[in-house]
């Protein structure tokens, strides 16, 4: 999703719950832990307030005044934010974790994806691994380090491109833009150059698929 967007091909199809008895997340007791990690923050922050004002201000009345008071006002608020804390976190351990699908609130009950739509989606987003996968054995050969393979190809999934098509030639050429690193751009060469000897045909065309770096050869 994250790379490709392929869940973006396809609008969501749903289907009941098959399974009324299932456990699922308690919306209750999810509520309540949104609630006190946002409270644990709050107070970890007044605490830390708190304890940079442990030093007593110069011999001034006025600072010392205000010194005071500040400090009267984060007691007070962490007081007050424990005790909140204290109450979520009793709330807590007598709500339960999960629930039967079927015990849940009208409002909070879901439906599932369409299983057929999630396994092709599912299908799809293997295959593009998979070829990225054997796009990856490629280019690896002309980077140092085995990790910037997989992060080079995604980087030129999502460089841009121009479309040349010559109809009197039967191609379409993509013309890619190339990348501000000689060195991505001379690892990207030779799996272009692969591409090109595959001769593949855009889909619905008669059309062969030539791709090329702008200005490579300036590389």
């Amino acid at each position: 999703m994250q790379h490709f967007g392929i869940d973006l091909l396809s609008e969501y199809g749903t289907d009941g719950f098959p399974e009324p008895k299932r456990p699922v997340v308690n919306p209750a007791r999810r509520e309540l832990d949104t609630r006190r990690r946002s409270l644990q923050s709050r107070l970890t922050r007044q605490q830390a307030q708190y304890a940079a004002l442990t030093l007593h201000p110069e011999a001034d009345q006025a600072k010392v005044q205000t010194w005071e008071q500040q400090k009267a006002t984060l007691v007070e608020s962490i007081e007050q934010l424990e005790h909140e804390l204290s109450e979520v976190k009793q709330q807590q351990s007598e709500t339960a974790k999960h629930l039967p699908w079927s015990e849940l609130p009208e409002e909070a009950k879901f439906k599932q994806l369409a299983p057929s739509r999630k396994r092709l989606l599912d299908t799809v987003k293997m295959l593009a691994y998979r070829t990225e996968t054997s796009l990856l054995s490629i280019v690896r050969e002309a980077l140092s380090r085995e990790d910037d393979g997989r992060a080079l190809l995604q980087d030129l999934f999502r460089q841009e491109a121009d479309l040349h098509p010559d109809e009197s030639r039967g191609q379409l050429e993509v013309r890619v833009h190339p990348f501000s690193n000689p060195r991505s751009n001379r690892a990207i060469e030779p799996l272009l150059e692969q591409l090109n000897a595959s001769e593949m045909k855009y889909p619905g065309t008669s059309l062969t698929l030539t791709y090329s770096l702008i200005g490579a050869t300036q590389n």
